[in-house]
């Protein structure tokens, strides 16, 4: 009996030692179009804090991967913070087009709010942390832009913030009643100061730091999460400049920040004591080249024009009617309601529809909702980045090389297979250096914070911990 009572009081002394060992503090850092080639590239211009020292210290895997596509930021920031694909999330975009209004809905729009979460159909890791601690964990989200701030912080989170149109730090209601005493105070203190790149970046470090120190985070025992978003675009008005003299001055600049950062919360919170994990948004808006100036395949791709031939072949085959109700990016939603009336079966208009677009010329493929449906694995990365009520019955994929136009309202779609390697990064809370190699999905970054701070993970995150 002593020895078994000696058993369980070491194994509660392991326990206990093991749940000391965990952050007080996670800083999750996305840099919204980080390149791990950019950053490799600028290495010899960086300082000791910022790039340098996430490469020579950090836990850092090579090969970060999306397992979804299309990619944007909203819909990368969602699966960051909730450890799902847009198919169980919801996030498919920015903006996707309403079935019932047919028109484009933002991804954070709610009628009572400037902004929710509402949109977003599984919960966070901020949302599992908040139900861990009985909402006594502090869990704040900075950006500047909002669907960033709000898809980070998700439903529970105490407050989400992005820089408004005047340059002044604001948030949604739907969090709180008002700003914190803290922040009203910092947006005194600290006037308007416009929305350059560099300085944005600079503003979102300055009051995350702000937000570290007013509101205490990671001060007790209890985790508390911090999301800040930060930007590696190139900046507006330099498209025309060789991309090493623009992003040059971006991943310099950006050193500099995540410096200021990592040494901030150091010194507020305790080196051992903070978790950082830096990663991207998995895309890249950059400047398009002139295709035919150097005799590479390209083409224009008419989505309004295509959607009104097929509409006249499908009223060809099943007498007049709208068969094509609206088309939004690359998606057709068909008439469900006159396709019911006349009785056709769904999956023949769609496999007719299908045989019809293919034959375009700058089609590469083209998906319907029920071959997305089927769950093939051929195709699993669109399916993952589609969602039955977010998304259209028919996805045209445009060739590489080739562009999507909507004439008449001017959206422009450029098409690029390309790969864009990104790092996923962490540092501290006694964090081993290590490079490795072996390509990594990034929803396992919720469910492997999750684990570092002893919670659940995500209640549709189905991936396991990277460690």
């Amino acid at each position: 009996m002593r020895y078994l009572a000696f058993i369980i009081a070491a194994l509660t002394s392991a326990e206990m030692q093991a749940f000391g060992l965990a952050p007080r503090l996670v800083v999750n850092v996305t840099i919204d179009q980080l390149r791990t080639d950019y950053m490799e590239a600028f290495y010899p211009l960086y300082g000791q804090g910022g790039f340098r020292r996430l490469m020579q210290q950090g836990l850092v895997y090579e090969g970060g991967r999306y397992p979804f596509t299309p990619i944007d930021r909203s819909s990368a920031t969602a699966t960051l913070s909730s450890g799902a694909t847009p198919y169980f999330n919801g996030i498919v975009g920015t903006q996707w087009l309403d079935r019932a209004t047919l028109r484009p809905v933002s991804c954070i729009s709610d009628d009572k709010y400037s902004g929710s979460p509402q949109r977003l159909l599984t919960s966070t890791l901020g949302d599992e942390l908040k139900m861990s601690s009985n909402g006594t964990a502090i869990v704040y989200s900075f950006s500047q832009d909002k669907e960033s701030a709000i898809l980070s912080a998700g439903h529970a989170a105490d407050g989400a913030f992005w820089l408004g149109d005047n340059g002044t730090w604001t948030g949604s209601k739907y969090y709180s009643t008002s700003l914190p005493a803290w922040l009203k105070a910092y947006n005194t203190l600290h006037p308007q100061q416009g929305r350059v790149q560099a300085l944005t970046n600079d503003n979102v470090v300055s009051v995350s730091l702000q937000a570290v120190t007013s509101a205490a985070m990671g001060r007790d025992e209890m985790p508390d999460l911090l999301y800040v978003t930060l930007s590696a675009a190139r900046a507006k008005g330099k498209e025309n400049e060789s991309w090493q003299t623009c992003m040059e001055s971006v991943y310099m600049q950006l050193d500099h920040t995540l410096a200021t950062l990592i040494s901030g919360v150091e010194q507020r919170v305790g080196k051992d004591k903070v978790l950082f994990v830096v990663t991207s948004t998995g895309y890249s808006d950059e400047a398009r080249k002139n295709l035919d100036k150097y005799r590479v395949p390209t083409g224009t791709f008419y989505i309004n024009r295509t959607a009104n031939l097929l509409n006249v072949y499908l009223s060809a085959i099943y007498g007049q009617g709208r068969y094509v109700e609206q088309y939004y990016g690359n998606e057709l939603y068909l008439n469900h309601k006159l396709i019911e009336q006349k009785r056709i079966a769904m999956s023949e208009i769609l496999g007719r529809s299908q045989d019809f677009l293919i034959q375009n010329a700058g089609v590469a493929d083209v998906y319907t909702s029920e071959r997305l449906m089927a769950g093939n694995n051929d195709i699993l990365k669109i399916r993952n980045g589609y969602n039955p009520i977010n998304c259209g019955d028919i996805i045209i994929d445009v060739a590489p090389g080739w562009k999507l136009l909507n004439e008449e309202t001017q959206q422009v779609i450029y098409s690029s297979a390309g790969f864009m390697p990104f790092p996923i990064i962490f540092l501290g809370s006694n964090m081993p250096h290590e490079v490795v190699k072996t390509p990594v999905s990034v929803d396992c970054v919720a469910s492997t914070v999750a684990k570092a701070i002893r919670i659940r993970a995500p209640n549709a995150c189905t991936t396991a911990p990277l460690f």
